[in-house]
């Protein structure tokens, strides 16, 4: 069964939600509502990762994030990190994070993968071809499905290079990170092959650009939310072991009716 992966972005400037939950006191109770509606894990992050955004040192990361882990973790739910830096990783890990999200597959931080490898925690390797800052600079493909699937299994070699496990391995292809529009969807649709790969795979479509271009320049968030629920049903019908998306209701309640189309 897909697993649903709940966003709490503790940033102020995340492209869909913004400052919302920049406060450590009200990112934990989005997350618990999050939990309470059916998200089977929670993605805290304190960098936004948005086209153009800039870095965020470390140690700001980490105050941003870190008491929202250790609450969450106390409470007894399965937490991942979504983070660059080797350091937030480890200090996460040490508060009780199972899973490391991080959407550079290790390149942003050359420690991130033996960091990684000393811990516990599983990780999550996504697609990526550079910062932020120049999102789409190398979005340029020949076939962006098979290289995608390419350079991820390079960030696989290069983590079990590193003493990581291949079962504590996850991967994602990245989507909305180094692609344009139309690139996005041949990603996906050649989801079956990096499913076979054997590795667990990401899929994150939530709210992104490239679905209010499919939408409409009009498209709202709660419009952008139900496409979201469309791809996220979409990616488990092909094999995707977990969705990570904003609105954990539509997603589960489609994903719901999906499992009982196919029963």
């Amino acid at each position: 069964m897909t697993l649903i992966m709940g966003i709490v972005n503790v940033t102020p400037d995340s492209f869909s939600d913004g400052g919302r939950y920049i406060d450590p006191d009200v990112a934990i109770a989005h997350a618990r509502s999050l939990r309470d509606q059916g998200a089977d894990l929670l993605d805290i992050g304190g960098e936004s990762t948005r086209p153009g955004a800039s870095r965020v040192a470390p140690r700001v990361e980490q105050q941003r994030v870190l008491p929202v882990v250790e609450a969450l973790v106390t409470e007894g739910a399965w937490v991942s990190i979504d983070t660059m830096n080797a350091s937030t990783a480890v200090a996460a890990a040490r508060a009780g994070a199972r899973l490391i999200n991080d959407v550079s597959g290790g390149l942003a931080d050359p420690e991130m993968l033996s960091a990684v490898a000393g811990t516990d925690a599983e990780i999550a390797l996504g697609h990526w071809r550079g910062p932020s800052t120049e999102m789409y600079a190398r979005a340029d493909y020949a076939d962006v499905g098979r290289e995608v699937a390419a350079e991820l299994a390079e960030r696989v070699e290069a983590a079990r290079a590193a003493g990581i496990d291949p079962a504590r391995i996850v991967v994602d292809p990245g989507i909305g990170f180094g692609k344009r529009g139309a690139q996005n969807w041949q990603t996906l649709r050649a989801l079956p092959h990096l499913v076979s790969s054997g590795y667990r795979v990401l899929v994150g479509t939530s709210r992104k650009r490239f679905l209010g271009d499919a939408l409409g320049d009009d498209a709202d968030l709660a419009r952008r939310d139900l496409a979201t629920a469309t791809t996220s049903v979409l990616a488990a019908r092909d094999g995707a072991w977990a969705v990570r998306v904003h609105d954990v209701p539509t997603t589960r309640d489609a994903l719901a009716v999906a499992r009982a189309w196919e029963a």
